[in-house]
């Protein structure tokens, strides 16, 4: 896995420092060590200034130098159909409004709150939902934001759940996160924390640092929801980070995104998922690629999202089927989806769809 930097001693390798500052940002960059193909070098040549691209050398590591369609390689490296208006023009740069009256939060469901601690990525993700954040550089929300947004939690005794999210929540520095989850432990009503991260997928050798993972420990309860999307995601090194998490009493949580080209086929779900249980990572969430523009090319149908959770049913147990879920634009919330297993009713009497094929006949009563 590592074919691209054997020189690289194992001890930088494993240093989250030496991933982030030696990620490859440019077009040269990345010719060193893959072919670019001239659709990614007009893609890199036409988002820059717009869609950054950064990838850390662990992620690189998983890529395929002599397939352009690798799923990696359509994760993280730029395309022309990201500024194709014929392509995104259906697309908004915010379809959630995300962006409220402080900046960085946002309050949609009464009981919990997200707040974007950062712009930072370790890698920025094609199909990202914050594309629109990051083409202002990368910066950290100050003391000040930070305050107000603590205030802000204190004064709504209805939140009970903190969703940390970015760019990469767990990138800021150790000073600032315990700052930030001390103030957080410290509001009587505040009940779970939780970060959105992908450095388990993109640099997992965050979670190798015994005093990074000492201040999650110490401010526990805390989960992980993830983002794994494709099998080659799961490595020795990223399956050793959801151990440590997991050794502090983290849960680790997947949420997965339908993407085309990369992961929108039955069968790459089904190993995907038996993979994440393998390494104790619990499948929550497929997600219908978010509207956003910069991103559409990587939507496919709903019924695509069924068909694969369809085939899911009964070639794995229950807790490795996700819900299948859309995010409604304009910040309306979240939606499952389901196939519809009920092909007739008459009463109490139903005809149901088996995933083991064939139809039942059932008459269900309520008893009194």
């Amino acid at each position: 896995m590592r074919s691209f930097f054997r020189d690289v001693p194992m001890e930088l390798w494993r240093s989250y420092r030496w991933q982030v500052q030696n990620r490859i940002k440019t077009k040269e960059g990345l010719k060193r060590f893959i072919e670019l193909t001239p659709e990614e070098e007009r893609g890199i040549d036409m988002t820059e200034g717009l869609y950054p691209m950064a990838i850390t050398p662990y992620y690189l590591s998983l890529m395929d130098p002599e397939d352009p369609l690798d799923p990696i390689r359509l994760q993280a490296i730029p395309r022309v159909e990201e500024v194709d208006e014929g392509v995104q023009s259906l697309g908004e740069p915010d379809p959630f409004r995300e962006e409220g009256e402080i900046p960085g939060l946002t309050h949609r469901y009464p009981d919990r709150v997200l707040f974007t601690l950062t712009t930072f990525c370790a890698v920025y993700c094609r199909h990202c939902m914050r594309k629109r954040i990051f083409q202002n550089g990368e910066r950290v929300r100050t003391k000040e934001e930070i305050d107000s947004f603590l205030d802000y939690v204190r004064r709504h005794e209805e939140i009970r759940d903190v969703l940390l999210s970015g760019g990469e929540p767990l990138s800021v520095s150790e000073e600032k996160l315990e700052y930030v989850l001390s103030n957080l432990r410290k509001i009587p009503h505040v009940e779970i924390i939780r970060f959105g991260t992908r450095l388990p997928v993109l640099a997992p050798q965050r979670f190798f640092d015994d005093r990074f993972l000492d201040i999650l420990e110490r401010y526990s309860p805390i989960w992980i929801n993830t983002h794994f999307n494709h099998p080659k995601e799961i490595t020795e090194e990223s399956a050793e980070a959801v151990e440590r998490l997991l050794r502090r009493g983290v849960p680790v949580n997947n949420q997965t995104v339908l993407l085309k080209g990369v992961n929108d086929s039955p069968d790459v779900m089904l190993e995907l998922f038996r993979k994440l249980l393998r390494i104790k990572v619990r499948p929550i969430y497929l997600f219908h690629c978010d509207p956003v523009k910069g991103a559409m090319h990587f939507r496919t149908s709903i019924d695509k999202g069924i068909q694969i959770v369809e085939y899911l049913r009964g070639k794995i147990s229950g807790m490795g089927i996700p819900t299948y879920a859309v995010d409604l634009p304009g910040g309306k919330g979240k939606v499952p989806l389901s196939p519809n297993y009920i092909v007739n009713r008459e009463g109490s009497r139903l005809v149901f769809r088996s995933p083991l094929k064939g139809f039942v006949d059932y008459e269900i009563k309520e008893c009194y």
